[in-house]
Parts: structure tokens; C-alpha cells; sequence
């Protein structure tokens, strides 16, 4: 979708070029700025009640006398907060995407400015509103027409809306590219599948991009990813990406920050079988994959300064005469050797090694994203992502990022006392810790393969999907990963 901005002075909307307008009103009242023809239109529409001034509500209008546009929806928002924002502008579009709109122009009254915040989540809103899933389903209903949106601001507003719809625009690509690879079943987003959609994605940017097939897993001694894998037909693959915007070497290099996605394309549970209900959503395990491939793809796109490696270990976990089982004990790239209890905590047997190659990078920081845990749905819910670091100043980086994306992170302990469960009489550790503490108990395995790192772990088990109707991947956490990425360019 093609976003830009537009200076408009009073009297504008009865000259405006679009399709259609979406007039988002922020508070209670009509704003007295409003052009007349608007403002007469929209008190009609409350004395009539079609239109309530309160948060959420939305109205579509037609063909307005003095206005333009044929087509205008006006949406309430309960504050200027980006959040609010974004909400109001879903109801408004969700009134026009069926119309044939291909130009939306977007006016927001009743707040004294429009940031860049703001900007950045009118263009989520839009992009979200025109996604439609089609790979394996020709019968879909066809993406809205929607493909420009202007969005009309005072002259003093303009460089940092257009700021924000560039960030928005970027971080839609990413969100889309994330969803599209995750909605994909298990058997046509394979490990092969989707260590290609990476490669597309890294020529298309300019990135460089490296496929590491089971032989050089073999040869780096990743033990323990290939234990999971090893139970599967399907062939696993070790994929790096490299996005690079500052030296690497001599004056002004900077170490690269490092993303490590679990690529998990379906996750039976192994020996260790899941319940049959629900399994059909195991071809989400690889969020934590698609959310590094969509990440890079933002910020190739925006191009800051500095430089960004993004790993994806993928394969799937898959019962068979060669699968691993209860009581195994396995070595990891890292030497410690684990003996593995349920072979449906598979995540973290593939991220321990991933992080520990990370470390040849010797990263600025290292931030890995999974669909891990099941106990940090019923922690958290689908509201926060579980975030776990021992780093005070990157977990607040983080926090902020995820604020700032209005795609939030919670932080969660990392106690010593929590490494206790982890205890094997037959290897340097378990790989599960018992039930109460779940998801920390996950973090503080991860945490024993980065000593050498500044790390933190995304558990995004409850907000990488939804269930029930609106089944399907949300793209998160794209949002919050390229904002904390742009936050660290010097």
C-alpha cells in the first residue's frame, strides 16, 4: 500500500481528489475546526442517531454536500493516543473496505497535532484491514480494493507524519510477510518452504543470507537441534540473514544486534504426542521464525544505521522410529549435554544452539522470539508477550518498544531459585522443570547457553495466533522487534 501525506487548510475537504474520507473525531464533541460541510454533515448524522460520539463508534455518509469524497466514514477515538487511534480507524475502514475504495483519505479533528505515533498507526490499521489470507484457499474473499492512503495534515505537522507513515508502511510489510508465512500449513511452509521465503525475501531487500543444510548443522555440532529434528521426514534448515547499515570493522563498526526465531513448521510433540484437539495450530510453533524473516524485512526497508543478524532454526518435531524419546540424553553445540524428559519442549532444545552460534557474532545484544510455552498463555494471556532478561536496561528497552509498537511485552522473573527443577542425575541439565513456573523455568534453560550474551527471550506462545473465528497469525512480534531495533541505531 502506497502512504503519504497531504497539507490541507481549512475548506480543503471540497476540493480533496479520494474515494473516500475517514474523518476520525477524537472526544465527544465535533471539533469546531471541521469545514462547514463536514461539520453539518456529521450533527446530523448525531441528531439522526446514526452516529454516537463515543469511543468505538463509527458511521458511514454519503455524498456529503461540499465535500468531495462520495464516501465518507466518521469514526470516534476515545483519546489522540496512537492506540486509540487504531482502533477507531479499524471501525472506520472496516465501514469502507467492501466499497471499492482504492484512495482513502484520512483526517483526524479534535487534537492539536498529528506525531509521528499517530501516523504510524493509522498506516497498522489500514495495512490490517486489506490482509486476506489466499495461498491455499482460492475461494477467499477478494483483498480490498484499498491500495493508497493520504492522510491530511496542518503544514507543522507534516515531516513527522510522514515519519510515521514510512515506519508504519515498513512494519506492515513485515506484519503481513509474518502472517502470510505462519498462516501457511505445515505442509506447504516446510522447513525447505520457508528457509526459501526467507532467501526470496533477502534478494528482493538486499540482504545477505546464508542456508545451512543438515550436513553443516552436523559439522557445527548442534546435537541438540538435530535431536528434534531427527524424528522428521522433512529435512531441517539452520537460515541466517544479515542486514547491514554501519561498519562492521575499523572506524565507527558496530556490532550487530542478533534476532534467533524458533522455526518450528509443525510440532506434533514428538514421542512426547500432543492431545489431538488443537494440533492443527501447531503449524503456528514456527511464530518466533516468521516474526525474524518479517523484522528483517522492515528494517531492510527503513534502512537505519547499524547492523542486524536475524536466525531462524527450523524444522519439525515429528514422532517416528528414529524420533527422540523421553530419557534421552543429548549434546549441545555448547558442550553441556541435556537429557530430555518431554520431547514436546522441543523449542528450547533448537534455540540453545542457535544462541550459542550467535555468539560468534559477538553481538551488541541477542534477542530470541518462540511460541514456547503454554504456561505463559495462562500467565499472560493474549494481551503481553512474556519477556524474560537478567539485563535491567535491555529489558526497559524492550518494555518501551513494545509500548511505543502498541504491541506490549511483560516482563517475568528470572530467580536462581528457579534453575533448581532443571537438575538431571544423568546430564548437565533437564529440559523441563515440572509445571509450576513454566514459562520461567523455559527462560532460565535458555539463560544457561548465554553467558557470553546480552539477551533477552520473547515468549510469544498467546499473541503470535489467534483461536476460535478470527483463527489465523497476528504478526506480532514485528512491531515491537523493529521499533527496538531502530531505538538502537547510533
Amino acid at each position: 500500500m502506497e502512504f503519504q501525506t497531504q497539507v490541507t487548510a481549512a475548506g480543503g475537504t471540497g476540493k480533496l481528489v479520494a474515494d473516500a474520507l475517514l474523518l476520525v473525531i477524537v472526544g465527544d464533541t465535533v471539533p469546531a475546526t471541521l469545514d462547514a460541510p463536514l461539520a453539518e454533515g456529521v450533527n446530523a448524522a448525531v441528531q439522526l442517531g446514526d452516529l454516537v460520539l463515543k469511543p468505538g463508534k463509527a458511521a458511514y455518509l454519503r455524498q456529503l454536500p461540499g465535500v468531495k469524497p462520495p464516501r465518507v466514514a466518521v469514526a470516534v477515538a476515545k483519546n489522540g493516543g496512537a492506540k486509540s487511534l487504531k482502533a477507531a480507524a479499524a471501525a472506520g475502514i472496516g465501514l469502507l473496505k467492501g466499497l471499492g475504495v482504492k484512495h482513502l483519505a484520512v483526517q483526524v479533528a479534535g487534537t492539536d497535532a498529528v506525531d509521528a505515533a499517530m501516523a504510524e498507526a493509522l498506516a497498522l490499521a489500514a495495512a490490517d484491514a486489506v490482509y486476506v489470507y489466499r495461498t491455499t484457499k482460492p475461494s477467499a474473499e477478494a483483498a480490498p480494493a484499498l491500495t493508497r492512503l493520504t492522510l491530511l495534515v496542518a503544514r507543522a505537522d507534516a515531516d513527522a507524519a510522514a515519519a510515521g507513515l514510512a515506519r508504519g508502511a515498513a512494519i506492515a510489510e513485515g506484519v503481513a510477510l509474518t502472517r502470510e508465512l505462519a498462516n501457511r500449513p505445515g505442509n506447504h511452509c516446510t522447513p525447505t518452504m520457508l528457509a526459501a521465503e526467507a532467501r526470496r525475501m533477502a534478494r528482493a531487500n538486499g540482504l545477505k543470507i546464508e542456508v545451512l543444510d543438515r550436513k553443516q548443522i552436523e559439522a557445527l555440532g548442534m546435537g541438540s537441534f538435530l535431536a528434534v529434528a531427527q524424528g522428521s521426514d522433512e529435512p531441517p534448515k539452520f537460515i541466517v540473514m544479515h542486514y547491514q547499515g554501519a561498519p562492521l570493522k575499523g572506524k565507527g563498526a558496530q556490532a550487530p544486534l542478533v534476532l534467533v526465531g524458533k522455526g518450528i513448521t509443525f510440532d506434533s510433540g514428538g514421542i512426547s504426542l500432543k492431545p489431538g484437539e488443537g494440533m492443527d495450530e501447531m503449524k503456528f510453533d514456527m511464530g518466533g521464525a516468521a516474526s525474524v524473516v518479517g523484522t528483517m524485512r522492515a528494517v531492510a526497508q527503513l534502512k537505519p544505521k547499524l547492523n542486524l543478524v536475524g536466525i531462524v532454526a527450523a524444522c519439525e518435531n515429528m514422532p517416528s522410529g528414529r524420533a527422540l524419546k523421553p530419557g534421552d540424553v543429548v549434546t549441545s553445540m555448547s558442550g553441556q549435554t541435556i537429557e530430555v524428559l518431554n520431547t514436546d519442549a522441543e523449542g528450547r532444545l533448537i534455540l540453545c544452539d542457535a544462541l550459542t552460534y550467535a555468539e560468534r557474532f559477538k553481538p551488541a545484544a541477542v534477542v530470541d522470539i518462540a511460541t514456547l510455552t503454554g504456561a505463559c498463555v495462562i500467565a499472560l494471556g493474549a494481551v503481553h508477550s512474556g519477556m524474560f532478561s537478567p539485563d535491567d536496561a535491555l529489558a526497559a528497552e524492550l518494555l518501551a518498544a513494545g509500548n511505543a509498537a502498541l504491541d506490549t511485552c511483560w516482563r517475568m522473573p528470572l530467580d536462581e531459585e528457579y534453575d533448581e527443577s532443571l537438575k538431571s542425575n544423568f546430564a548437565d541439565m533437564a529440559n523441563i522443570g515440572g509445571r509450576p513456573g513454566g514459562a520461567i523455568t523455559a527462560a532460565m534453560f535458555l539463560k544457561r547457553f548465554t553467558g557470553k550474551l546480552r539477551w533477552a527471550h520473547l515468549d510469544i506462545a498467546a499473541t503470535a495466533w489467534k483461536s476460535g473465528a478470527a483463527k489465523g497469525a497476528t504478526g506480532r512480534p514485528v512491531g515491537l522487534l523493529t521499533h527496538w531495533v531502530l531505538s538502537q541505531a547510533k
